[in-house]
């Protein structure tokens, strides 16, 4: 179980990442960008940013391909705004997280379709 420090600065990266994504003018990337949850290791040498698009699964993939090729500019742009002493080499992940929803979503919708049918 983490310990409050270490949910506070997860949060605090995820936050300031959101940021930085937000003001990236890079036209591959997706509007609709989230930073779903960021997971620091305890010597903060690494952190997994876990990336999910309202597009789904694809364009979030391709997001982090984008993103990953600019750890370097959100590295020195969270050197700004962070407390930290080091920040932490980044690894994008894509979330799959919005289609799983829309599965669960059209598996209910299915289900009360044919509940009214009978």
């Amino acid at each position: 179980m983490p310990s409050h420090r270490a949910e506070r600065i997860n949060a605090d990266f995820q936050r300031e990442i959101a940021m930085v994504i937000n003001r990236m003018k890079d036209p591959r990337l997706d509007t609709m960008l989230e930073v779903v949850r960021v997971k620091v290791t305890t010597d903060l040498a690494y952190a997994k940013v876990y990336i999910a698009s309202v597009s789904g699964g694809e364009a979030a993939a391709a997001a982090c391909k984008v993103l990953q090729g600019a750890e370097g500019h959100v590295k020195s742009e969270l050197a700004h705004t962070m407390r930290v002493r080091k920040i932490p080499a980044l690894t994008f992940v894509p979330d799959d997280s919005v289609d799983y929803y829309n599965r669960i979503e059209s598996i209910i919708k299915d289900i009360h379709k044919n509940d009214k049918e009978d």
